[in-house]
């Protein structure tokens, strides 16, 4: 199955696609609700931990997908699938945006290695754009210290993504 594929089951169930992006975002205003002032308590961090993930997988994925088909494949704004291709986007910053209005993001578990994983992937592919679009001759009118500094900095937030991401803390 190729991510062609994929997305073309989605497209023949697109209620079903809907149905899971809207409910997500209601399922965190529920548990707001119904959470009270112990939100942060321990039945509920795993609940809204879920809920993030349940929205973060999905929009991530999409992002980067959308990020590469914009960088990479040339495609127009206007070609995109609403359901497909921006609802999870929507979904997964609606469904923080909820949360983070009753409980401190700090507190739920995983959530700093969503943020330092889509800071990776977004190094990644920065560099990968600079490495496609980088011409030998362009490189030349380019000063060396300032390519390198560059390379540095971009360098230093894919590590610093990465200890977020795995855990290590190197202090």
């Amino acid at each position: 199955m190729t991510l062609q594929d994929f997305f073309d089951v989605l497209a023949g169930n697109a209620t079903a696609v809907f149905t899971f992006l809207i409910s997500v975002p209601f399922s965190a205003l529920l548990a707001n609700y119904l959470s009270g002032p112990s939100a942060a308590g321990t039945p509920w961090k795993y609940l809204y931990s879920g809920l993030i993930y349940l929205a973060c997988i999905p929009g991530i994925f999409v992002f980067t997908l959308v990020l590469y088909l914009f960088l990479f494949e040339k495609v127009s704004i206007l070609d995109l699938d609403i359901i497909h291709h921006l609802l999870p986007m929507i979904t997964m910053a609606a469904t923080i945006l909820i949360i983070k209005k009753k409980v401190n993001l700090d507190l739920i578990p995983g959530f700093g290695k969503i943020t330092a994983l889509l800071v990776m992937i977004m190094v990644v592919l920065i560099i990968l754009w600079v490495l496609d679009r980088t011409r030998i001759w362009v490189i030349t009118f380019l000063p060396l210290p300032f390519a390198l500094l560059i390379f540095v900095v971009l360098l230093l937030f894919l590590l610093w993504g990465w200890r977020r991401f795995s855990g290590i803390n190197l202090h």
